[in-house]
């Protein structure tokens, strides 16, 4: 009796598998249709919930920047001269020190960034125009992945280079020229190193921008006598102005950004000087500094990087904006 019972049940559950099987395959069910909906509404899912973690991260730091410029003002922050967030601030001596001014550190951001484009800016206009104009298929198969393999190096290698390497040769190279002041950490150390970092980032969108080029300028400027490098300077590269001018933008937002090869090149020192052969500090660092140990987040110290990192990310914000708006431009006049 068990036994016939079990057919039975066996028998139901066979013609219901079957009937569902049918009804997916049917072309009235529209099986595709399905699971392009599926799809869709998966990655629809997946980009708002980039959107709002993105939200998420932008509402934490202008909450606790807030929270902190209730306790040292907006001017004395953005205009104050004087960076020292060790120093503790009572209740009746709030902000009076200018301990919070943080041109300082942003302006040390800004010149171990504009040496570092220095560096790589040459450079990698100069390997794009090799390899996307003059080098052979070969050739370019070869330098260009040897190119990009810098960017996977992991910059803690690169500190340590500046450290061991480029760091003691400064310093050597100052004491032949008798030059004073000049240390081991420097602005100069860290730019240098930072530059050699982001070679790559940068020769390659702007070898992007130069291929995008269209072929037919190239052959009609070859074709009216011009030479390969007549044709590169007054034709390829002015037609891919806008494209070269969008990547170095982003590659300066890149080195704006970094943290581990500046910490051990330029050090922690909040120096508000134009000359690279000083110690100066950038954003970053100051932020690892502030939010490295044992921290209290009530206070003026530690909310301080808060408000460092909520700038920070407010300028980058503005230069990829700048930078990609100019990259579109650029692509769509070809298009």
């Amino acid at each position: 009796m068990s036994l016939v019972l079990k057919s039975i049940v066996a028998v139901i559950l066979t013609l219901i598998a079957l009937r569902h099987s049918l009804k997916l395959v049917s072309a009235k069910f529209k099986a595709r249709d399905l699971v392009e909906d599926i799809v869709v509404k998966t990655m629809r899912y997946a980009s708002i919930f980039a959107i709002f973690i993105t939200l998420g991260i932008v509402l934490s730091l202008l909450f606790e920047t807030l929270r902190f410029f209730e306790s040292v003002a907006v001017t004395e922050f953005l205009f104050g001269t004087h960076w020292s967030p060790q120093m503790s601030i009572r209740e009746d001596q709030v902000g009076s020190s200018g301990s919070f001014g943080a041109v300082p550190v942003f302006t040390g951001t800004l010149l171990i960034s504009v040496i570092a484009m220095l560096v790589a800016g040459p450079i990698g206009l100069f390997s794009a125009i090799y390899l996307s104009q003059y080098a052979s298929s070969k050739v370019r198969s070869i330098a260009k992945p040897i190119i990009e393999v810098l960017a996977g190096i992991p910059t803690v290698v690169y500190g340590f280079f500046a450290v061991i390497t480029v760091g003691p040769f400064f310093r050597e190279l100052g004491i032949f020229f008798e030059i004073d002041g000049f240390s081991s950490e420097s602005a100069l150390i860290a730019g240098s190193v930072l530059g050699i970092m982001i070679i790559p980032f940068v020769a390659s969108l702007t070898d992007d921008s130069l291929s995008a080029v269209p072929r037919s300028l190239k052959e009609g400027s070859l074709a009216m006598g011009a030479t390969l490098s007549e044709t590169t300077t007054r034709v390829i590269i002015p037609a891919s102005f806008h494209g070269i001018v969008g990547s170095f933008l982003l590659a300066f937002s890149r080195a704006i950004g970094e943290t581990m090869i500046v910490v051990m090149a330029a050090g922690f020192a909040a120096n508000l000087t134009a000359n690279p052969f000083n110690a100066v500090t950038t954003v970053t660092v100051q932020i690892v500094g502030l939010l490295t140990g044992d921290q209290e987040f009530d206070s003026p110290k530690t909310l301080s990087a808060f408000a460092l990192a909520f700038v920070l990310f407010f300028l980058t914000l503005i230069l990829n904006i700048i930078s990609l708006s100019i990259v579109k431009k650029f692509r769509e006049q070809y298009e």
